[in-house]
């Protein structure tokens, strides 16, 4: 989700990354592979690698978000494009559409290197349509040296102290913003009964009222600078603020987290489709998978590639180093079907509340 530097995955939502979809939003033709994904999820160098290595070659259009891609996809049919990265939920719905080409397994080789636990997704067990590439969790990112108490809870956050309030900042985005308050009521990351739904919805307006912002890109900046002192956070975008400073520390409240998935797929409409097997298989490399965890700073479902990582470097990301087995038994997000609607109108709602 770079423009400056491959650690910034959230430099993909500024208004950098924005300008670069515009110019990059209709894919290229003359490679012979389509990728759409987020700028700077990948080596800068990995199409050109990938080309050397099977005489393929790529173009990388890049995508803001999951929203955009799917908006397209959805429009052509998923024609113009071979591989895409998006998040497991998007990749529900796409191969619900009969959008996805059923992965060839033969064909990918490298998909050995994954974690068992990594073919056993609840959105796509056997990896039938799509592949993981990262995955995470969601949790409290702090200031330890000015936070008097560590946070524990998700109502540290949600019904803070009076010295945190108008200190602390929510991700805006529908499914992590609910979260937050479906996991602090102790319901299911993809509850969709009303009752309960309503309940979660009343626990963040009042919420709302204590927060310096919703903020889904600069979260971890006004950490470093102070200007915030808690916030909610993604895994590895909290490890952007810990690399700037170490006094930023990361936990999941005692409620749990989400499990997140960012997946590749195959289009069923790509006409390229072995091709589209080889990058993923190339892209499972222990090696090129291995970037991505040291560069951008989430954890891949890669065994070999995971093992390869230096010890200075998780000892200074110590979520980097979480047990796959812990990570596993949150719960995953999932496509929500119809939900969704109800998702985005009581979220609507909330921003909306004075």
């Amino acid at each position: 989700m770079t423009a400056t530097s491959p650690r910034r995955r959230a430099l993909t939502v500024s208004s950098i990354a924005l300008g670069l979809a515009m110019v990059l939003s209709a894919p290229a033709m003359a490679a012979d592979l389509v990728i759409s994904n987020w700028d700077g999820y990948m080596a800068p160098d990995a199409m050109a690698a990938f080309k050397t290595a099977t005489g393929v070659s790529g173009e990388v259009v890049v995508h803001a978000t999951n929203e955009e891609i799917m908006g397209k996809l959805i429009a052509a049919g998923g024609k113009g494009y071979d591989v895409v990265f998006v998040s497991s939920p998007f990749a529900e719905v796409l191969n619900k559409l009969g959008l996805t080409e059923p992965m060839d397994h033969a064909k990918i080789p490298n998909l050995a290197n994954l974690y068992p636990e990594a073919t056993k997704l609840p959105h796509d067990v056997g990896n039938a349509f799509s592949v993981p590439y990262t995955w995470g969790t969601t949790g409290l990112c702090y200031r330890s040296d000015l936070v008097k108490t560590a946070p524990t809870s998700w109502s540290d956050l949600l019904a803070p102290s009076d010295a945190l309030k108008g200190k602390t900042t929510m991700l805006a985005t529908d499914r992590w913003l609910l979260a937050a308050g479906q996991l602090d009521k102790g319901f299911s990351v993809n509850e969709t009964d009303p009752a309960k739904m309503a309940e979660v919805k009343d626990l963040l307006i009042s919420a709302k009222k204590t927060l310096l912002a919703y903020d889904d890109t600069t979260f971890y900046s006004k950490l470093v600078s102070g200007e915030a002192l808690m916030v909610q956070a993604w895994d590895g975008w909290c490890n952007y603020g810990i690399a700037e400073k170490p006094e930023i520390k990361y936990v999941i409240p005692k409620e749990g987290s989400d499990l997140w998935v960012d997946t590749m797929v195959v289009m069923k409409a790509s006409e390229h489709k072995d091709d589209a097997f080889k990058f993923i298989n190339f892209m499972l490399d222990a090696k090129n998978h291995a970037w991505a965890a040291q560069n951008i700073d989430y954890k891949v479902p890669n065994k070999p590639a995971m093992e390869s990582l230096p010890a200075d470097f998780l000892a200074k990301f110590p979520n980097m180093a979480m047990p796959v087995a812990d990570l596993v038994k949150f719960e995953q997000l999932r496509d929500v079907g119809e939900a969704q609607r109800d998702y985005s109108k009581i979220v609507s709602e909330i921003k909306a509340a004075q």
